[in-house]
């Protein structure tokens, strides 16, 4: 069977309700925090992605049982010390960046070497944004060529707590952190640049010892040595990033309207919905509530006729980095240019993601401008295309893959999208739900 997918026509008009699976981000921390309970814990909606079963085959690994029958997965935690440090463990985060470096701050005191293995875009990321706070914990490292993939990690009886200042606005170094600080004895403080804070707000909902103080462009996190944690149950939200994609596509659609149901709206986490609605974009937020600490919500998405350029304001950049690529789509239909700064980050995930947004762009006949780190997009209101676009080695990029895909609904053309297989990592029903706005 081909893994690849071809696209010849764009979307017609649909009037459509749907659901997105379970937040990753949400999904991979349930999991961790449930290992790491006494009790059973239970979740609805997990995320059935490959980022998320190889969370859960880490932490089997480690001695804890996992079950899934009726669409809902039980973890059987043994406490906060209840992992098996047997020799020899290897664990394999696959494609999956917050399973890769979270799991180093859970294994803070090893007793035994444990190594850490990735796929080779994992294999890529610089690893050391991790070990350089975690190293002053007491654990020892090793990484290959000093900051990739394969880590092996050993941890210390004689643990310290640290102070760490988080410049990138990385939370999954902000929460590999607070994970290695709930094992060790005394006060740890993290400084950190805003980023998403769903570990923080978990441990507040489960009554843990963490303060959170604002300062500025800054949170000032304390976390202490934690004794127990109590088992959770959760439904897990729907994913703000995977909705991404059809949010975009309805505003790039003609005479579209398109309701997602109980979407995580976490402030951290809507830097996209806010870019979008500065460019002109229709989108509405409806039947709010908070859910063990996360907002959720219903959005409203509408067709959009005219969208505006934008200069993009720095500070939204954390929260839509995940987001960027469809963004761009949007500028490339937006009248005049638009210009997106500071996104280094963005070349730092699953594949350069910078680059391979101004590459597909290109492709589809749009003017790009690339330079340290940002982006001049020179949008057509008018762009059809009428060619044949191929979109292949870009290292297996669940987002990259999406992205064209919807492109190719969006303005025509004939699209070979390889690698299909890459959405398992992330979204497993996204070519269903692209079926169920078809019919």
């Amino acid at each position: 069977m081909s893994n690849k997918i071809i696209l010849k026509k764009k979307i017609n008009i649909f009037n459509k309700k749907i659901n997105i699976p379970g937040d990753k981000s949400l999904s991979i921390r349930w999991a961790l925090i449930a290992s790491l309970s006494y009790g059973i814990s239970r979740a609805q909606n997990l995320l059935m992605s490959e980022d998320v079963m190889a969370t859960l085959k880490a932490i089997k690994t480690l001695g804890i049982k996992v079950s899934y029958s009726r669409k809902i997965c039980k973890i059987y935690g043994l406490g906060i010390n209840g992992y098996k440090y047997k020799k020899g463990i290897v664990i394999n985060a696959q494609n999956s960046g917050t399973l890769g470096r979270l799991m180093p701050g859970l294994l803070i005191d090893t007793p035994n070497p444990i190594k850490i293995i990735g796929d080779k875009s994992l294999s890529r990321r610089d690893f050391r944004r991790i070990v350089d706070p975690l190293s002053k914990f007491g654990a020892n490292f090793n990484l290959k060529n000093g900051y990739r993939l394969p880590l092996t990690i050993k941890g210390s009886k004689k643990l310290k707590p640290i102070k760490f200042f988080e410049k990138k606005g990385s939370a999954q170094c902000k929460s590999s952190v607070i994970f290695a600080g709930i094992k060790t004895k005394g006060k740890t403080i993290i400084k950190a640049k805003k980023s998403r804070n769903h570990t923080e707000l978990l441990f507040k909902y489960l009554k843990l010892p963490i303060k959170v103080k604002k300062k500025g462009e800054f949170d000032l996190i304390e976390i202490n040595k934690i004794n127990k944690i109590k088992p959770i149950n959760y439904n897990i939200p729907s994913d703000i990033s995977s909705s991404a994609f059809f949010i975009v596509l309805t505003i790039l659609s003609k005479k579209s309207q398109l309701i997602i149901k109980n979407i995580n709206i976490n402030p951290t986490r809507m830097g996209m919905i806010a870019i979008l609605k500065k460019m002109g974009a229709s989108i509405s937020i409806n039947n709010k509530k908070t859910y063990k600490g996360e907002l959720i919500a219903d959005l409203k998405i509408k067709s959009s006729k005219l969208l505006k350029s934008i200069n993009c304001p720095t500070n939204l950049n954390s929260g839509a980095i995940d987001e960027f690529l469809v963004i761009f789509l949007v500028a490339a239909k937006a009248k005049g240019v638009s210009y997106f700064k500071k996104l280094d980050e963005l070349n730092k995930k699953e594949s350069p993601r910078l680059k391979w947004g101004s590459k597909i762009l290109k492709m589809m006949g749009i003017k790009v401008i690339t330079r340290n780190n940002t982006i001049k997009i020179f949008g057509n209101p008018k762009l059809e295309i009428n060619k044949k676009i191929v979109i292949k080695n870009y290292l297996k990029d669940h987002r990259v893959f999406m992205t064209s895909a919807i492109a190719a609904l969006s303005f025509g053309g004939e699209w070979h999208i390889h690698d299909k297989d890459s959405i398992k990592s992330s979204f497993p029903t996204f070519l269903k739900t692209i079926d169920k706005l078809k019919k």
